[in-house]
Order: structure tokens, then sequence, then C-alpha cells
């Protein structure tokens, strides 16, 4: 493997930035003038974060610490500057699809879709803290993050429809948060619900009166689970979410799986320090 390290240089933004605590990402969008309206530019720079942020993982690279003893990425909290989350996608960028080719349109729609895709199976643990509106592309990044809070006046919104167009390229993101039934209303209503709603039809896990802090109690429990345990739980899900085999043959492939967690490092760290009663050695002090 590549010997990547916290301490190389980060990808080049300017309309998002990314600091690094730790092992804990904090990813944040920062063109407020416009809501932080999704144009090529900020889609291509949350990429390149994405991916130098996976290289430098745990669960990507199957340790702790990199080779200068800095520890790698465990959490990333997503957020968006200023009054609003994300308005979706940029006026000026809609406007001039309608002057591309089919062609140009599809590689547009293929930037999108590796956005959504790269945040969906990022081997960290993503939490996302969300203030005013998330308007279509915004609630399709909310769709792909493990968890989401809110301030209790969110707003929140499929709002392709009211444009004439659908949420196809965050349709399999939502469809998979909240199911097909609630996928299919707020995708052809396309308007604006709220903090509890969204709460209530699992669009997103939690409501905070202040945004400031209020992820520290979820990622510090996250730093006590074992952050192979986090990355290989997000791959079974894909793989669930992918399978199309037997009954027979899913329940032989978990048992597979079950063996190769026990008989892991990682496996073994768990159970010797639960049994020594001391913490583990990816528990952070």
């Amino acid at each position: 493997m590549l010997n990547f390290t916290i301490e190389d240089s980060k990808p080049e933004t300017s309309l998002c930035s990314l600091k690094i605590e730790g092992s804990v990402a904090h990813l944040t969008l920062t063109r407020e003038d416009v809501y932080n309206a999704l144009n090529i530019t900020l889609i291509s720079e949350i990429i390149s974060i994405l991916d130098w942020t996976k290289d430098r993982s745990v669960g990507e690279r199957g340790t702790l610490l990199d080779s200068a003893g800095k520890p790698y990425l465990r959490v990333i909290v997503f957020s968006g500057a200023g009054k609003h989350f994300c308005a979706g996608a940029d006026i000026n960028m809609m406007r001039d699809a309608g002057a591309k080719s089919p062609e140009e349109n599809r590689i547009d729609s293929e930037r999108l879709d590796r956005l959504f895709n790269s945040l969906w199976a990022h081997p960290c643990f993503t939490i996302g803290k969300i203030q005013g509106v998330a308007l279509g592309g915004g609630a399709g990044l909310i769709a792909c993050l493990d968890h989401v809070i809110v301030g209790p006046r969110a707003s929140i919104a499929l709002s392709e429809g009211k444009l004439g167009i659908l949420p196809a390229v965050i349709g399999p993101y939502v469809y998979r948060k909240v199911g097909s039934a609630e996928f299919r209303r707020l995708a052809m209503i396309a308007g604006r619900i709220g903090a509890e709603e969204s709460l209530r039809i699992g669009l997103v896990n939690q409501v905070s009166e202040s945004l400031d802090g209020a992820e520290s109690t979820v990622v510090d429990e996250v730093l006590t689970t074992g952050p192979m345990a986090i990355a290989e739980a997000k791959k079974l899900t894909l793989t669930f979410d992918r399978w199309t085999g037997s009954d027979e043959e899913i329940r032989q492939w978990t048992l597979d799986k079950t063996s190769a967690m026990r008989g892991s490092d990682e496996g073994q760290e768990g159970l010797a320090s639960f049994l020594e009663k001391r913490p583990p050695n990816w528990k952070e002090e």
C-alpha cells in the first residue's frame, strides 16, 4: 500500500474547507453567499476531500496510526457555513444544463453521482450538522450521512419536482434512508418538511436546539467502537443492499464474515481488552 500520512498536503479548495482534529475531520461548505449551492467546482472539491480522507482513514489503511505516529481518520463531521446547509444545485449550473448536450449533462450527473456515492460508502463514520434549508442535492447529502443532526428550524425537500425534473441521482440514497413509500411521497410533493417530520420518517437522527458541539456525544461514542468494525459494518450494509444470491448463500457468507472478524487483530484486541478489563487500543484518551 502507498504510505498516505495525515501530514500530506490537503486538497486545494476555495469553496469548502477541511480541518483535522486528531482522528476527526471537519468538512465545511463555505459558499455561504449562495447558501452553499452546489456548482461544478464545489462538487469537485468535496469529492477530492472525500477521496483524501478515505485514503487516510483507519478503515482503508487497517491501522490506527500513520508512519509518523499520527492518528488516521475515524469520523467526518460535515456542515455548511452561514444561514443554510445547502440550497441544492447552483441556479447557474441548472440554467447552463439547458444549453448542454445529453452527453455533457450525463458527465455532470456522473460527477454528482460520484459525490453521493463517495459519501455513502466512505469508511469513516459521517455526521451531518444541518441548519436552515437542505434542498435537492442538499437533501441527497443528508441521505448519505450516517448520523444527521438538525436545528429545530431546519427545512428539507426533494425539491426537483418543482422544476419539472426528478431526484434521480440522489434517489437511491434517499430511498434507502426512508423507504419506498416515503421516498415516493417526498419526490411527488417536492415540498419542504421540518425537523420533527424529518426525524419521524428517519431522514435525520437528532434535533438539537443548538448545533454548536451537538456532535460531541456521537463522536465520543464512535471513538469507543472498533474503527475497523465501523468500516466493515458499512461494507456489510452495502453487501446486503446489493445481494442477489439465495438466503442460504447469504447465511453462509455472514458465517464466514463473522469468523474473519473474530480472528482479526481488532477482534482479538476487543476480546482481550474485555477479559482483561482494560480499554481497547483504539479508545482515545
